[in-house]
């Protein structure tokens, strides 16, 4: 007797089932994390007096979030806009001095102090995209392999083609032709015995 052997699913995998599963285009997880890292800057601004660690730890899960709703064919675009979304967000807790010039500097000295959390951000945004194109990329060759078209079977039609090709070829070797002779100059003139 066979014994059906089936799995089963943790709790924790099943709880995450039931979570959103949107796919945003590359402009639009790009757009979702400049958006939400900016509302979340503004928060911490008026709640937390623009405390640079929770701004941080707020980057960490929007990263991980924009990696996992990007579709398939956007996944590259994740870890290029988590940090423009780092950027954008920082703005509100820069705390530059008054006109363009001292905002700037207080934006370009936001972003060199919390080096540390866009680098991770973006980090954890890159792992997330790869590990789902891999997995991706193993299931694609799955069901080509599953459908007989992977490396397997071609290898036999491949070999049929290149012994049709050697022999037609061999034929062709066989009977001496003139230059500038095709079909259609053979099948005009008569031939001679």
């Amino acid at each position: 007797m066979y014994r059906v052997r089936v799995r089963s699913v943790p709790p924790v995998v099943l709880a995450l089932r039931r979570f959103p599963n949107p796919r945003l285009t590359g402009i639009g997880a790009g757009l979702f994390a400049s958006l939400t890292m900016f509302v979340l800057a503004c928060v911490d601004r008026l709640l937390f007096d623009s405390s640079e660690l929770v701004y941080g730890l707020l980057f960490l899960p929007v990263s991980a979030l924009t990696a996992l709703w990007v579709r398939p064919a956007d996944l590259v675009t994740a870890p290029i806009s988590v940090p423009i979304a780092f950027a954008v967000g920082v703005f509100p807790i820069s705390g530059g001095s008054e006109g363009f010039g001292g905002q700037v500097m207080g934006l370009v000295t936001a972003l060199a102090v919390h080096a540390g959390w866009l680098y991770g951000g973006t980090l954890v945004a890159g792992v997330i995209a790869t590990v789902r194109k891999v997995r991706l990329m193993r299931a694609r060759r799955r069901y080509v392999l599953a459908q007989g078209r992977g490396p397997a079977g071609e290898r036999p039609a491949r070999a049929a083609a290149s012994a049709s090709a050697s022999a037609s070829a061999s034929a062709s070797a066989a009977k001496p032709v003139r230059a500038g002779a095709g079909t259609a100059a053979t099948a005009r003139r008569p031939q001679r015995p």
